[in-house]
């Protein structure tokens, strides 16, 4: 494994995303973060006490379970039932690598079933390239060129990123 972002980098580029969702947005007060499962929600809420302690704005923060919402899964699951309040809000997605664009696609498909957000932006840590959907992130923390079969991997313990080579 090669690591590509240690801690520090790591924080200084959330820090950086939150100063340009800040910038990005007029009335933070109507913003929610809506953090994918597993590593979205995490970094959702770094993304959060950021915005607390530049902008002294506290906004809600979701957890988004996007299992049932995939198209490339073999096994279907029921939609687990989840409150989040997305009616008039601006709702910025957070996920840690943007990859195809599926995972994305079912965080959408997933919110509308909660209503209609003023707007959807999406903050990623990492954007890998490969995209198999017209999607795009608004905040993205770092662009990493990769080949098929390499894996991004931000490991939430330590709070770094790496690349694994998936041929090994």
């Amino acid at each position: 494994m090669k690591e590509i972002m240690n801690s520090e980098q790591l924080s200084r580029t959330l820090k950086r995303m939150t100063h340009e969702i800040i910038e990005h947005n007029q009335n933070l007060n109507d913003i929610i973060f809506v953090g994918i499962l597993k590593k979205g929600f995490p970094l959702a809420l770094m993304l959060k006490e950021n915005l607390k302690k530049f902008a002294d704005v506290d906004v809600p923060v979701y957890p988004l379970d996007i299992k049932a919402y995939r198209d490339d899964l073999q096994e279907k699951k029921d939609p687990l039932r989840q409150d989040i309040e997305v009616q008039d809000k601006i709702v910025i997605l957070v996920d840690d690598v943007l990859y195809t664009g599926r995972s994305v696609r079912a965080a959408m498909d997933a919110l509308s079933d909660h209503g209609r957000p003023k707007q959807v932006q999406l903050a990623i840590v990492i954007d890998r390239g490969h995209r198999e959907l017209p999607i795009r992130a608004d905040y993205i923390g770092k662009n990493i060129p990769t080949s098929r079969n390499e894996k991004v991997v931000i490991d939430m313990n330590s709070m770094s990123v790496f690349i694994e080579d998936t041929n090994k």
